[in-house]
Protein backbone atom coordinates (compact mmCIF):
# COMPACT_ATOMS: atom_id res chain seq x y z
CA UNK A 1 0.00 0.00 0.00
CA UNK A 2 1.20 3.49 -0.88
CA UNK A 3 2.06 6.11 2.30
CA UNK A 4 3.47 9.16 3.34
CA UNK A 5 6.85 8.83 5.40
CA UNK A 6 8.99 12.21 6.56
CA UNK A 7 12.11 10.97 7.05
CA UNK A 8 15.55 12.75 9.57
CA UNK A 9 16.98 15.61 7.49
CA UNK A 10 20.09 13.43 7.12
CA UNK A 11 18.21 10.58 4.73
CA UNK A 12 19.16 7.94 7.45
CA UNK A 13 16.50 5.29 9.06
CA UNK A 14 15.96 5.87 12.29
CA UNK A 15 15.91 3.37 15.06
CA UNK A 16 19.68 3.24 15.16
CA UNK A 17 19.75 1.71 11.91
CA UNK A 18 21.94 4.11 10.02
CA UNK A 19 21.25 2.86 6.27
CA UNK A 20 20.88 5.79 4.12
CA UNK A 21 17.59 6.58 2.32
CA UNK A 22 17.63 5.93 -1.17
CA UNK A 23 15.10 6.35 -4.28
CA UNK A 24 14.15 3.32 -5.54
CA UNK A 25 15.34 0.70 -2.99
CA UNK A 26 13.41 -1.49 -0.64
CA UNK A 27 14.27 -1.87 3.21
CA UNK A 28 13.73 -4.74 4.93
CA UNK A 29 13.84 -5.32 9.06
CA UNK A 30 16.03 -8.03 10.06
CA UNK A 31 12.93 -9.51 12.02
CA UNK A 32 10.29 -8.82 9.88
CA UNK A 33 7.57 -11.04 12.89
CA UNK A 34 8.88 -8.81 15.58
CA UNK A 35 7.23 -5.40 13.61
CA UNK A 36 5.64 -3.13 16.40
CA UNK A 37 3.98 0.47 16.51
CA UNK A 38 6.63 3.24 17.46
CA UNK A 39 9.30 0.88 18.41
CA UNK A 40 10.10 -1.72 15.57
CA UNK A 41 9.45 -1.67 11.99
CA UNK A 42 9.19 0.74 9.20
CA UNK A 43 6.58 3.61 9.30
CA UNK A 44 4.46 5.28 6.98
CA UNK A 45 0.33 7.21 7.19
CA UNK A 46 -1.90 7.04 4.63
CA UNK A 47 -3.10 10.39 4.81
CA UNK A 48 -0.04 13.10 4.34
CA UNK A 49 -1.05 15.18 7.45
CA UNK A 50 -0.76 11.84 10.23
CA UNK A 51 2.49 11.64 8.58
CA UNK A 52 3.78 15.28 9.08
CA UNK A 53 2.79 14.90 12.88
CA UNK A 54 5.54 12.25 13.36
CA UNK A 55 8.12 13.52 11.37
CA UNK A 56 11.61 13.77 12.27
CA UNK A 57 12.82 15.89 9.99
CA UNK A 58 11.70 18.11 6.89
CA UNK A 59 12.15 15.17 4.22
CA UNK A 60 8.99 13.63 2.92
CA UNK A 61 8.80 10.18 1.19
CA UNK A 62 6.28 8.90 -0.98
CA UNK A 63 6.95 5.05 -0.09
CA UNK A 64 5.18 1.47 -0.18
CA UNK A 65 4.51 -0.41 2.40
CA UNK A 66 4.62 -4.30 2.19
CA UNK A 67 5.56 -7.92 4.08
CA UNK A 68 4.01 -7.93 7.65
CA UNK A 69 1.95 -5.35 8.58
CA UNK A 70 -0.02 -3.40 11.63
CA UNK A 71 -2.55 -0.70 11.15
CA UNK A 72 -3.36 2.05 13.43
CA UNK A 73 -5.78 5.18 13.53
CA UNK A 74 -3.11 7.24 11.50
CA UNK A 75 -0.08 5.52 10.94
CA UNK A 76 0.97 1.78 9.97
CA UNK A 77 4.38 -0.09 10.87
CA UNK A 78 5.63 -2.64 7.94
CA UNK A 79 8.10 -5.14 7.46
CA UNK A 80 8.99 -3.90 3.96
CA UNK A 81 9.64 0.05 2.87
CA UNK A 82 9.93 0.53 -1.00
CA UNK A 83 10.93 4.63 -1.65
CA UNK A 84 9.29 5.81 -4.24
CA UNK A 85 10.44 9.27 -4.85
CA UNK A 86 11.61 11.99 -1.61
CA UNK A 87 11.87 15.38 -1.89
CA UNK A 88 13.28 17.98 0.93
CA UNK A 89 10.37 20.42 2.20
CA UNK A 90 11.72 22.68 4.43
CA UNK A 91 10.76 25.71 2.47
CA UNK A 92 7.28 24.05 2.06
CA UNK A 93 6.34 23.15 5.24
CA UNK A 94 7.63 26.28 6.64
CA UNK A 95 4.55 28.26 4.14
CA UNK A 96 2.31 25.65 5.14
CA UNK A 97 2.54 26.51 8.58
CA UNK A 98 1.87 30.20 7.27
CA UNK A 99 -0.94 29.75 5.58
CA UNK A 100 -3.22 27.14 8.50
CA UNK A 101 -2.10 30.61 10.91
CA UNK A 102 -3.23 32.65 7.98
CA UNK A 103 -6.23 30.88 7.88
CA UNK A 104 -6.88 30.94 11.93
CA UNK A 105 -6.35 34.52 11.98
CA UNK A 106 -9.19 35.40 9.56
CA UNK A 107 -11.16 32.53 11.29
CA UNK A 108 -10.99 34.41 13.91
CA UNK A 109 -11.22 37.61 12.99
CA UNK A 110 -8.19 39.07 14.44
CA UNK A 111 -7.16 43.00 13.34
CA UNK A 112 -4.15 43.61 14.93
CA UNK A 113 -1.61 44.49 12.43
CA UNK A 114 1.38 43.08 15.23
CA UNK A 115 -0.19 39.65 14.27
CA UNK A 116 -0.49 39.89 10.24
CA UNK A 117 3.19 41.65 10.08
CA UNK A 118 4.54 38.64 11.85
CA UNK A 119 2.76 36.44 9.24
CA UNK A 120 4.00 39.28 6.48
CA UNK A 121 7.69 38.80 7.77
CA UNK A 122 7.64 35.11 8.25
CA UNK A 123 7.06 35.22 4.68
CA UNK A 124 10.09 37.45 3.85
CA UNK A 125 12.09 35.00 6.29
CA UNK A 126 11.45 32.18 3.83
CA UNK A 127 12.18 34.17 0.51
CA UNK A 128 15.45 34.95 2.32
CA UNK A 129 14.10 39.02 2.57
CA UNK A 130 14.03 39.30 6.28
CA UNK A 131 17.07 38.05 8.93
CA UNK A 132 16.70 36.04 12.21
CA UNK A 133 16.20 39.43 14.30
CA UNK A 134 13.32 41.15 11.93
CA UNK A 135 11.43 37.83 12.23
CA UNK A 136 12.03 38.14 16.18
CA UNK A 137 11.15 41.43 16.57
CA UNK A 138 7.97 40.30 14.32
CA UNK A 139 6.93 37.48 16.92
CA UNK A 140 7.49 39.19 20.18
CA UNK A 141 4.97 42.07 18.88
CA UNK A 142 2.55 39.37 17.75
CA UNK A 143 2.71 37.60 21.40
CA UNK A 144 2.27 41.44 22.75
CA UNK A 145 -0.68 41.63 20.66
CA UNK A 146 -2.21 38.61 22.17
CA UNK A 147 -1.77 39.29 25.54
CA UNK A 148 -3.53 42.68 25.03
CA UNK A 149 -6.28 40.55 23.20
CA UNK A 150 -6.93 37.21 24.19
CA UNK A 151 -4.31 35.77 26.19
CA UNK A 152 -5.76 32.86 27.98
CA UNK A 153 -6.77 32.11 24.79
CA UNK A 154 -4.37 32.18 22.63
CA UNK A 155 -2.33 28.90 22.87
CA UNK A 156 -5.53 26.92 21.83
CA UNK A 157 -5.95 28.64 18.57
CA UNK A 158 -2.30 28.22 18.28
CA UNK A 159 -2.62 24.87 18.34
CA UNK A 160 -5.18 24.73 15.64
CA UNK A 161 -3.27 26.50 13.63
CA UNK A 162 0.01 24.59 14.04
CA UNK A 163 -1.52 21.08 14.09
CA UNK A 164 -0.41 19.39 11.45
CA UNK A 165 3.25 21.49 11.54
CA UNK A 166 4.50 19.95 15.21
CA UNK A 167 7.50 18.32 15.11
CA UNK A 168 9.33 19.70 12.27
CA UNK A 169 10.96 23.32 11.41
CA UNK A 170 7.63 24.46 10.34
CA UNK A 171 6.10 24.53 13.85
CA UNK A 172 7.73 27.72 14.86
CA UNK A 173 6.22 29.50 11.51
CA UNK A 174 2.26 28.67 13.00
CA UNK A 175 3.24 28.72 16.83
CA UNK A 176 4.75 32.24 16.36
CA UNK A 177 2.21 34.09 14.45
CA UNK A 178 -1.12 32.22 15.17
CA UNK A 179 -2.33 34.22 18.34
CA UNK A 180 -5.94 34.09 17.90
CA UNK A 181 -9.04 33.94 20.08
CA UNK A 182 -10.77 31.04 20.17
CA UNK A 183 -11.13 28.33 22.90
CA UNK A 184 -10.56 24.77 23.60
CA UNK A 185 -13.80 23.50 22.62
CA UNK A 186 -13.80 25.56 19.30
CA UNK A 187 -10.32 24.12 18.65
CA UNK A 188 -11.81 20.42 18.74
CA UNK A 189 -14.70 20.80 17.41
CA UNK A 190 -13.02 22.71 14.10
CA UNK A 191 -10.09 20.39 14.17
CA UNK A 192 -11.32 17.15 11.98
CA UNK A 193 -12.60 19.49 9.57
CA UNK A 194 -9.48 21.64 9.54
CA UNK A 195 -6.93 18.68 9.06
CA UNK A 196 -9.09 17.64 6.01
CA UNK A 197 -8.58 20.98 4.70
CA UNK A 198 -4.47 20.78 5.88
CA UNK A 199 -4.11 17.30 3.82
CA UNK A 200 -5.44 18.55 0.66
CA UNK A 201 -3.69 21.59 0.83
CA UNK A 202 -0.39 20.29 1.60
CA UNK A 203 -0.65 17.83 -0.81
CA UNK A 204 -1.49 19.95 -3.59
CA UNK A 205 1.41 22.66 -2.55
CA UNK A 206 3.63 19.35 -3.22
CA UNK A 207 2.41 18.58 -6.05
CA UNK A 208 2.85 21.91 -7.68
CA UNK A 209 6.39 21.80 -6.09
CA UNK A 210 7.04 18.57 -8.33
CA UNK A 211 5.63 19.70 -11.82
Amino acid sequence: MKAWHFCRNDRKLAYNDGRVIRTGRTYKVYRPQDIEMCEYGLHGSLKIIDALKYASGDILCRVELAGYTKKDDDKIVASERTVLWQMDCSRILHEFACKCAERALKRAKVKDERCWNALKVKRQWIQGKATDSMLDAARDAARDAARGEAWAAAWAAARLAAWAAARVAAWAAARDVAWVAVGDAAWVAARDAELKWQNKTLIKMIRDERT
